[in-house]
């Protein structure tokens, strides 16, 4: 059986690691193995917080509408309620973004919505 070297596929390899550990500190990203161990966790980081920036950003938007809503004397959860009672089809993200930007359409989401409460 002939001999099989495997410089050239190992070389590729380690360099690939390397690049991905740039930015870590010290021997993290010069030497293969504790480089290999610090790429490996920073990637399972990243992919823990791609699920939690979700997490976070919902938890920032509902902050945004509460805090708009009770400048029109109402608390989030009856907010909430009186847009699903009405029947309006408008996400969290877009809630907050318009009760950052355009307060006059809040408003009037807000005077549909609890207009429709009371019917």
């Amino acid at each position: 059986m002939p001999r099989v070297k495997r410089g050239v596929p190992a070389h590729k390899k380690h360099k690939k690691i390397l690049q991905m550990a740039e930015g870590h500190r010290g021997t993290r990203r010069r030497l293969i193995r504790p480089a290999h161990e610090s790429v490996m966790r920073s990637m399972a980081y990243m992919y823990r917080d791609r699920r939690n920036r979700k997490r976070d950003m919902r938890g920032l938007w509902i902050t945004r509408i509460n805090a708009a809503a009770r400048m029109h004397g109402v608390s989030y959860s009856v907010l909430m309620h009186a847009i699903h009672t009405a029947n309006i089809e408008v996400d969290r993200k877009i809630l907050a973004e318009m009760a950052v930007n355009d307060e006059a359409a809040f408003t009037a989401l807000v005077k549909t919505a609890l207009d429709a409460v009371k019917k």
